[in-house]
């Protein structure tokens, strides 16, 4: 959905992700693994800081990064936060077994586990410029949204 937003803006794009796995060599997988998901946050959190530093890029952070306080004052204060809402439902019919989500990755409840996290993140995601509704939608559509309640900003 990042990807879309960029190209729409001529803007460049960055999975944080991506940029947090080149970083280490190592899949986000295999630093999860590796060093936990405390590993992967410092590391994510880092990436941010170096994201900070960037123009005319969107940026896809993932459900986590923004809940850091360190990373979300950072996000809040250098560009545009926008929070993709979703239901748990969605998450894990989207997710389709947690294949590449270490959060979900062999557990028995991916419904009661994705409902808590959305519970435990929400007052971060509270804090977001924007919210955009994603149930349901195509890519394209939570895009054109996403670029609606830009508008003003940009």
């Amino acid at each position: 959905m990042g990807r879309a937003v960029a190209e729409r803006l001529g803007w460049a794009f960055q999975d944080l992700d991506q940029v947090v796995a080149a970083a280490a060599q190592a899949s986000v997988a295999q630093i999860f693994a590796s060093e936990g998901e405390a590993g992967f946050r410092r590391r994510e959190t880092e990436a941010v800081v170096v994201a900070s530093g960037w123009t005319r890029t969107v940026v896809a952070t993932g459900g986590g990064a923004a809940c850091h306080e360190e990373s979300l004052r950072l996000m809040l204060q250098t560009g545009r936060v926008v929070a993709l809402e979703i239901s748990a439902e969605e998450v894990v019919r989207r997710a389709k077994g947690g294949a590449g989500r270490p959060l979900l990755a062999g557990a028995t409840d991916p419904l009661g586990v994705v409902t808590e996290l959305l519970r435990a993140r929400a007052p971060f995601y509270a804090r977001a410029h924007h919210r955009v509704v994603t149930d349901g939608l195509a890519i394209d559509a939570v895009a054109a949204n996403v670029l609606e309640v830009l508008e003003t900003w940009c």
